[in-house]
């Protein structure tokens, strides 16, 4: 799902419930790495951090404004690696194509319709 709309990512696949193996093309240079998904719940929020490779954490949250609107946000840590990554994110590079992702994402959830099949259970949330 996520190369359907995220500008370099190749490819991703969901090893077990909490777990993500990750393969990007950055400027040619193509990166590999695995990531934890450390808190999920289904159309609220889910938040992330890489355990190996670029060093990164982020959470995407959904705020429900009514029947038919959502707002999407997305914050990211992001620590580029090498000198082509380094010279992207100065130049503002990286920034643009999290906008471009998120356009992409609107577009492609707002045509889908419906859910993607994909596990959407919980993780992290307190018991009460």
């Amino acid at each position: 799902m996520f190369p359907q709309f995220m500008e370099g990512v190749r490819e991703v696949r969901q090893l077990d419930d909490t777990h993500t193996h990750w393969v990007l093309d950055i400027a040619g240079q193509q990166r590999e790495f695995d990531a934890t998904i450390s808190e999920q719940h289904p159309d609220e929020r889910v938040a992330w951090h890489s355990d190996a490779g670029p060093d990164h954490a982020g959470v995407i949250t959904f705020h429900r404004l009514d029947d038919t609107h959502t707002r999407v946000t997305a914050q990211m840590d992001v620590d580029p690696e090498g000198f082509v990554e380094n010279v992207a994110d100065k130049l503002g590079i990286l920034s643009h194509r999290v906008k471009g992702d998120m356009r992409r994402f609107k577009d492609y959830i707002e045509t889908r319709g419906t859910e993607s099949g994909g596990w959407r259970g919980d993780v992290g949330r307190p018991t009460p």
